[in-house]
């Protein structure tokens, strides 16, 4: 099968790479010229047989959105394209609509696997018309790793980032307990070898997981973690997870309190926690740091 795919960063060049393994042919550009099979959008499509399908793997927001429009006034009735970025859910529907007019396709793709996908195989969340879907499985048996999981069909236009987003509020959560237990062992003073603990988990244990792996490996290299600061940034999709959780009235303490802390980490000095110490000072004439 033929695939055209746009932007061949860490994820993108990684698949390309991947479903060329699997038999199928790549057409990839990128706006790196080092990197790109063709020299231009027109050009990718040329060089794809009708009905084409065509995957964009580029910032989330207006890059998007930019790169969608382009292809729509490139592709062909019957052609399908395939949104694999971190897009918002709510932009999918709109772009189908837009899209239908022109006889094009669409569907929305969450990808996670990050740069390890490539060997391990990505987890696929699919949103979009059971035809749709048929016409790209062989690209995401490709992509999937092998056996019964890594991909779902989530539901229609929409569902695929939905679930993404999803999936990245849970992630946000998992890392963050990993982080408060990693603390908590160092600041004891019971535990001597703080690293072996982490590394007894990850067999045997009910919290064994890739999170906890990766985590393994990055104290192998590090083992106090001094070598970097303590700021984490937030992609977006947190923060759409608990704007959803809001709209539904869904609890979500673990993830929210995750997304908060990452926000926390930029504030080298919170001044949320001046005005506790200020509070503190007055009611109870407690110390304050100046």
């Amino acid at each position: 099968m033929q695939l055209g795919l746009i932007g061949l960063g860490r994820m993108g060049g990684n698949m390309r790479e991947r479903i060329r393994a699997a038999g199928h042919e790549v057409v990839g550009f990128d706006h790196n010229p080092n990197i790109s099979d063709v020299s231009s959008l027109q050009e990718l499509v040329d060089k794809l047989a009708a009905p084409r399908v065509v995957w964009t793997m580029v910032p989330a927001g207006q890059i998007t959105e930019s790169t969608i429009d382009s292809l729509a006034d490139l592709l062909s009735d019957g052609d399908l394209i395939i949104d694999g970025g971190n897009s918002k859910f709510t932009d999918d529907r709109p772009r189908a609509e837009r899209l239908k007019t022109k006889g094009v396709g669409y569907m929305d793709c969450g990808v996670s696997g990050g740069i390890w996908g490539s060997q391990n195989g990505y987890a696929l969340m699919v949103g979009g018309e059971a035809a749709h879907v048929a016409k790209a499985m062989p690209i995401f048996e490709a992509l999937k790793p092998a056996g019964p999981y890594g991909f779902v069909h989530a539901g229609p236009v929409g569902a695929g980032h939905y679930t993404k987003m999803v999936h990245n509020g849970i992630e946000y959560g998992m890392m963050q307990a990993l982080a408060e237990g990693w603390e908590l062992l160092e600041a004891s003073e019971y535990v001597d070898n703080v690293p072996g603990a982490i590394k007894s988990w990850r067999e045997g244990s009910v919290v064994k997981s890739w999170l906890l792996d990766l985590f393994d490996r990055a104290l192998d290299g590090d083992p106090e973690l001094g070598k970097l600061k303590g700021y984490a940034e937030d992609t977006g999709e947190g923060r759409w997870t608990v704007d959803e959780a809001v709209r539904l009235a869904v609890p979500l303490h673990v993830i929210a309190a995750s997304l908060f802390t990452r926000f926390e980490s930029r504030q080298p000095d919170s001044p949320a926690m001046k005005a506790v110490a200020a509070l503190r000072q007055q009611f109870g004439g407690h110390a304050v740091m100046g």
